[in-house]
């Protein structure tokens, strides 16, 4: 099985073009490759796919074996794999109004688990320099995360941006969405470095509120256009970055005022950049990098 790894600020990703393989078992193949000790390493596989509505078909297996809805930096990947490989047909130039005035990019669609994405490749004297995705509308209602709260009840917005939680002797207080996958970001005066994530991680994935699980983000706001945090990914364990975290944490801080329209989200692996009006999609921007190419040996 011919395989590339990539990376979006540190987000590994074993890219794996999937057409001919529909026997393969991708669960069990993910926790084998992606182990950093006895496979290749990685936080996740990516497999890309035909598409009958878009250029290609995502789908994503957390290194734990499951599958995941959505993925930022994944779908980052991706696209720059299909456009490095020529496996883009039909790429349009558009003018975006994200990013410098009269910026030009080449577009692609994508579809995924969580619906279907604008990506957009941009270029400095002819390469890849940046990959900015549509992440899809912030989802607020608790059949939307899921989270198993307000049953019954008329649950507003303020409840779902500071929601109370308590694991072990600590308090948390969560802001809830989903961004095609569920999101739970806490905000803290100390820096991200400092807080017991490995401790607290999992035990907020796993809390019983959450029937899907959950990604757990912890974050400090450094300016009104930097937030600096680390994220426990559910299935995965700690990344150095998360695409779709990134995205949470933008959304829940610009709804407390925290922070503008723009935002620069600094995780351990590197900066990644957001946009949100406060209505319509969300705008995830950042590096997508080839590391290296090879073959494994056990194709399924």
């Amino acid at each position: 099985m011919k395989f590339t790894k990539m990376q979006g600020a540190g987000n590994d990703f074993i890219v794996v073009e999937a057409v001919g393989n529909a026997g393969c078992d991708w669960s069990r193949l993910a926790k084998t490759v992606c182990d950093r000790h006895f496979g290749i390493g990685a936080d996740g596989v990516l497999l890309l796919l035909p598409s009958d509505r878009a250029d290609f078909r995502m789908r994503i297996f957390n290194s734990d074996g499951s599958e995941a809805e959505a993925c930022g930096n994944g779908l980052r990947c991706l696209t720059r794999y299909a456009a490095d490989n020529g496996l883009l047909s039909g790429r349009k130039k558009c003018s975006r109004a994200a990013g410098v005035a009269g910026d030009q990019a080449e577009m692609a669609l994508v579809e995924t688990m969580a619906g279907t994405r604008n990506v957009w490749l941009h270029r400095a004297g002819g390469k890849i320099v940046r990959v900015q995705t549509a992440m899809g509308e912030p989802g607020f209602g608790a059949e939307d995360i899921p989270a198993a709260i307000g049953q019954g009840d008329s649950l507003d917005i303020k409840q779902i941006l500071d929601y109370p939680v308590t694991i072990g002797k600590r308090q948390l207080r969560l802001g809830l969405v989903s961004m095609g996958n569920p999101h739970a970001v806490h905000f803290e005066q100390q820096s991200p470095s400092e807080f017991p994530l490995a401790e607290i991680g999992p035990a907020v994935e796993k809390l019983a509120m959450f029937p899907r699980g959950v990604n757990f983000e912890v974050a400090r706001v450094v300016s009104r256009e930097q937030v600096e945090a680390r994220v426990w990914e559910r299935g995965v364990g700690e990344t150095q970055a998360c695409g779709s975290g990134a995205c949470a944490i933008a959304v829940i801080a610009r709804l407390r005022g925290y922070v503008g329209d723009k935002v620069d989200i600094k995780l351990p692996g590197g900066m990644l950049d957001v946009e949100w009006d406060g209505a319509g999609e969300v705008l995830l921007g950042g590096p997508a990098e080839m590391v290296f190419t090879g073959e494994w040996p056990d194709g399924g």
